[in-house]
């Protein structure tokens, strides 16, 4: 039985949210992130977040949500590609670690060293033996960011299933969505106790004191998102900067300056 399940038999039903409700909620934690990001410049702050879970739990609806309203000069998204060959050489966090933030950063892992507790390992990307020594090896570099002064936040979003099938098979004729559908996706998909496995082990390795696995329930994407914004803002101490008060200048005369006579090129206008 999924954890999903667990949790409905467990307890009520929640009403889902409104567009309008969801939006209020999304447009005050949105201040407050810009509160955030205004304190994190001011005092230096290195601030890593890792998101990870199975495939269309909406880990990039979440990070979408989280870095809409902030700059992105603050906040850094990191999506790696596969690796190269060359990388493939490397010590494996190699190519992970000229990501990490410097101060004043937020940098947000979609997808991170992680993979080689998940995907790499289901996939049989890398042996057992590699798979082994990475959950034995996570701990300690983690720890050595925690200890260098970055504030490691972990998210792992768990789909249900049902919920999981019913999301992947919308992208398949969804002209929006076909480029989130890869032959790896497909292949993954028929494997999700392999997944579940990959995931205890992992948890039962990595989830310590400094750097700690936080779960979000995401079958209910709205929910989701907000609990994710809120529980971000309570995991970092920050205080609203105080800000002097904004006018606009007033705007120069022309004096001599006329419009010229130039054929600039306007886009169509279909809309």
């Amino acid at each position: 039985m999924s954890r999903d399940k667990k949790r409905k038999q467990n307890e009520p039903p929640v009403e889902a949210l409104s567009r309008k409700e969801y939006d209020r909620e999304l447009k005050r934690l949105h201040v407050e992130l810009v509160k955030l990001q205004e304190w994190v410049k001011h005092k230096g702050l290195k601030i890593c977040i890792v998101f990870e879970g199975r495939d269309g739990a909406g880990k990039g609806g979440t990070i979408k949500a989280i870095t809409e309203r902030v700059s992105p000069r603050v906040f850094r998204v990191v999506a790696l590609p596969a690796p190269t060959d060359r990388e493939k050489s490397q010590m494996y966090v190699q190519r992970y670690a000229p990501h990490f933030p410097a101060a004043g950063e937020v940098v947000i892992f979609d997808r991170s060293w992680y993979n080689r507790a998940g995907v790499e390992r289901v996939m049989e990307f890398c042996s057992p033996e590699q798979a082994q020594r990475f959950l034995e090896v996570a701990p300690h570099f983690e720890k050595a960011m925690v200890e260098s002064g970055i504030t490691l936040i972990k998210y792992w979003l768990e789909v249900s299933p049902e919920e999981q099938t019913r999301r992947l098979e919308g992208r398949i004729n969804d002209g929006r969505k076909t480029w989130k559908l890869t032959p790896m996706d497909l292949k993954s998909y028929s494997r999700w106790y392999d997944y579940s496995r990959a995931r205890d082990e992992m948890f039962e390795a990595t989830d310590t004191e400094f750097a700690p696995w936080h779960c979000v329930h995401s079958d209910d994407k709205k929910r989701a998102r907000l609990n994710i914004i809120a529980h971000l803002l309570s995991q970092i101490p920050y205080k609203e900067l105080p800000r002097s008060k904004i006018e606009l200048p007033k705007r120069q005369k022309p004096g001599n300056y006329q419009e010229p006579d130039y054929p600039f090129k306007f886009i169509k206008e279909h809309f």
